[in-house]
C-alpha cells in the first residue's frame, strides 16, 4: 500500500522533479485529462469528484509517510485541480495548453477561498481543496477565455 500510496502522491514521480515538482505533476495530469474529455459531462464530472475524494485520501497517507504537512513532491492535488480546470473544456492544444496556465496562476496566487483551504484544513482535504478551488477559478477563466477568442 505504501508504494501505491507514494507513486499516486507524486504522480507516477513527476512531483519528484527537483525543479517546479507542482508544473511538472500539472503536466503529468494533461494524458489523464485527454483520456477522459471525450467522456459525456455527467461521467466526466463523476469521475473529478471520485478523483478528488482519492486525492484527498492518498494526500492525507501521504503526508503520513513523509512526516511534512503538503511536501512538494505531493503533486495529486494538481492532477485533481487540473481536472476541474478542464471540466466541459474541448480537448484542443489551445484549451490544454491556456488551461494549464490558467490553473498554474490560481494555484500559486491563492485566491480565496484557497489561501484558506491551504493554511487552515489540516490533512488530505487541506492539500487538495486548495488546488481544487484555485481548478474552480481557472475553469470560469478558461471558459470566458475561449469564448472571447
Amino acid at each position: 500500500m505504501r508504494t501505491f500510496v507514494t507513486c499516486a502522491a507524486t504522480w507516477f514521480g513527476t512531483g519528484l522533479s527537483p525543479l517546479a515538482p507542482g508544473t511538472v505533476g500539472t503536466l503529468g495530469a494533461i494524458p489523464l485529462y485527454l483520456a477522459l474529455a471525450r467522456l459525456p459531462l455527467p461521467l466526466y464530472l463523476a469521475t473529478a469528484v471520485a478523483f478528488i475524494f482519492l486525492a484527498a485520501w492518498i494526500s492525507g497517507r501521504a503526508e503520513e509517510i513523509y512526516g511534512a504537512k503538503d511536501p512538494g513532491r505531493i503533486v495529486i492535488d494538481e492532477v485533481a485541480g487540473y481536472l476541474v480546470t478542464m471540466t466541459a473544456a474541448p480537448p484542443s492544444w489551445q484549451s490544454v495548453l491556456l488551461g494549464f496556465f490558467l490553473f498554474r496562476f490560481f494555484d500559486v496566487v491563492k485566491v480565496p477561498p484557497a489561501r484558506y483551504f491551504d493554511r487552515a484544513v489540516k490533512n488530505g482535504w487541506g492539500v487538495v481543496l486548495d488546488d481544487v478551488a484555485a481548478g474552480v477559478y481557472a475553469c470560469a477563466a478558461l471558459h470566458l477565455a475561449l469564448r472571447f477568442l
